[in-house]
């Protein structure tokens, strides 16, 4: 049987690790490695889209950065409960124009007892932004640990 550690119910401590693990999971927009931290029969609301299972979660995820390049994301716990986590989250990218945005957003997050996520519940409101504004400057990848977070950064 498939575990995700860390596993609820969750602490602070763990559900802090839990959201960097998914931040840098997005952060490497590989949708086939991302969706294996999620059940097989996983339930996402995502804007106006909402998949079911793996394979529609990696369709909307390969659709998503074909169309947001150079998305650099930072999560941050809100709350969480049990086997529950809700988490704030902003990410930047551009479009094929070289536009910018900031998408700022909540998920409700729920999971089974192997700490595979079995809800996804995101809401997202994109900001056009100027270039010289971006916040996200590390190189595509993993956040490194000495980036500033959200509430640091003022997001």
């Amino acid at each position: 049987m498939e575990t995700r550690p860390p596993l609820p119910p969750f602490t602070r401590e763990t559900a802090i690790q839990k959201i960097r693990l998914a931040e840098d999971g997005w952060n490497s927009r590989d949708p086939a490695r991302i969706v294996l931290a999620y059940s097989p029969d996983t339930v996402w609301r995502n804007r106006a889209e909402f998949p079911r299972g793996r394979a529609e979660a990696q369709a909307l995820l390969e659709r998503k950065w074909a169309r947001e390049l150079d998305y650099r994301l930072i999560k941050e716990l809100w709350a969480f409960d049990g086997h529950r986590i809700a988490v704030r989250f902003v990410y930047e990218w551009h479009d094929d124009a070289g536009n910018w945005f900031r998408s700022h957003g909540n998920e409700n997050w729920a999971f089974d007892e192997q700490g595979l996520m079995t809800h996804r519940h995101a809401s997202i409101n994109d900001q056009p932004i100027k270039a010289e504004d971006r916040k996200f400057h590390w190189p595509l990848g993993r956040r490194p640990d000495d980036h500033p977070g959200l509430t640091a950064l003022g997001l």
